[in-house]
């Protein structure tokens, strides 16, 4: 492995000239730092990360928190993990992934450890335990996900209420009156996830808009979940005739029960899925859905990290601090932060047509 002391003779300057080069500590004349740099291309020098974060203070990481549950559907965060990992290579930066479902603990460790430059969250819950320490922190932090008060936080997220009420007018428009909403694992609600939420939130209101009447079946996804849950709703909306699925696992369960219980999707049942694309094509019948944007959302969170890290090196302070007139003194003579920006980046959702969805059918009186 090559040295430092290495580039250092190969250039023909000091040691400590070629720190400076790296570290940006001290301004270093253009031919020099050239010099320098040339070398460490020709030699195929790597600086130790942890070298290199002790001299600038700056570990080129970004730590993204994704807790892997059973109740959620692994391929979706798989994906925005994936583009989060490419865009911050692409942007010179490494990704500390961590798992675990440790909540506030996971946070104090990457702010205590000094390990990563900034954070990204995911599996973001309406009344988050995470964000009181995410509005302290001396690093940048990035939601992908939204909670009930986004104040002073930075988000990005598919707008899952828009995509609730996208997925009624489609149905309305083809006559269907009564709905029914087969939703996540019960324990996606109990912990209140903001996307589950929203998009129930999104349905109802815009089924009460157009005088429509929906079921909401929470459902774990296995194939005797499923066939509780359409059990139910047919014993207690037997009119039901539009079904929106909020739940990847479930999809394939849903569409064999209705072929074994003789029900024709669209004839006699309209399906409108929220998943990816892949999944909604690789079905039975391809599914009108809203796709779930997740590589756009795990880039664009990493480009508001970036955002803000270059912000808060330009100003030569921790992120969400500063200096000046939007400062105070707060108790023991500590300097109180100024209130952070409120970032919020909503995409708008995309329904794109396919077999599953048609025409109400005429019920027999």
């Amino acid at each position: 492995m090559v040295t430092l002391a290495e580039v250092a003779r190969h250039a023909g300057v000091s040691a400590s000239t070629v720190s400076y080069v790296l570290s940006g500590k001290r301004t270093i004349s253009a031919p020099t730092r050239e010099r320098v740099e040339r070398s460490i291309r020709e030699l195929g020098y790597h600086p130790n990360a942890g070298a290199r974060a002790l001299a600038s203070s700056r570990s080129d990481i970004i730590a993204l928190m994704m807790p892997l549950r059973t109740d959620m559907y692994v391929p979706v965060m798989m994906e925005i993990a994936m583009a989060v990992a490419t865009t911050a290579r692409a942007h010179g930066r490494d990704v500390l992934l961590l798992t675990d479902q440790e909540g506030p603990e996971a946070v104090r460790r990457v702010i205590g450890s000094g390990l990563a430059d900034a954070m990204i969250l995911m599996d973001v819950e309406l009344e988050d335990e995470r964000l009181p320490l995410v509005h302290e922190a001396p690093r940048p932090a990035v939601l992908i996900g939204l909670p009930a008060d986004t104040e002073g936080l930075t988000c990005v997220d598919l707008d899952f209420a828009a995509t609730g009420r996208l997925c009624v007018d489609h149905l309305a428009a083809l006559g269907h009156r009564e709905l029914a909403v087969i939703g996540e694992a019960p324990a996606v609600y109990e912990r209140h996830t903001g996307f589950a939420e929203r998009t129930i939130t999104g349905v109802r209101e815009r089924a009460a808009e157009l005088g429509l009447r929906v079921l909401h079946r929470p459902c774990e996804g296995s194939f005797e979940s499923v066939a509780g849950a359409l059990a139910r709703i047919f014993d207690e909306r037997p009119a039901t005739t539009g079904i929106v699925v909020q739940n990847e696992s479930a999809v394939g369960p849903l569409l064999s029960l209705l072929r074994q219980q003789g029900k024709a999707v669209p004839e006699d049942i309209s399906v409108v899925a929220i998943c990816p694309d892949q999944v909604a094509t690789q079905t039975s019948v391809a599914l009108t859905s809203v796709a779930i944007p997740a590589h756009e959302m795990g880039r664009r969170a990493v480009e508001l990290v970036m955002a803000k890290l270059g912000a808060s090196a330009g100003t030569g302070t921790g992120a969400g601090t500063g200096t000046g007139a939007g400062t105070g003194t707060g108790a023991g003579g500590r300097v109180a932060a100024p209130p952070r920006e409120t970032v919020v980046r909503l995409l708008a959702p995309r329904l794109t047509t396919r077999a599953s969805t048609g025409q109400a059918p005429r019920l027999v009186p």
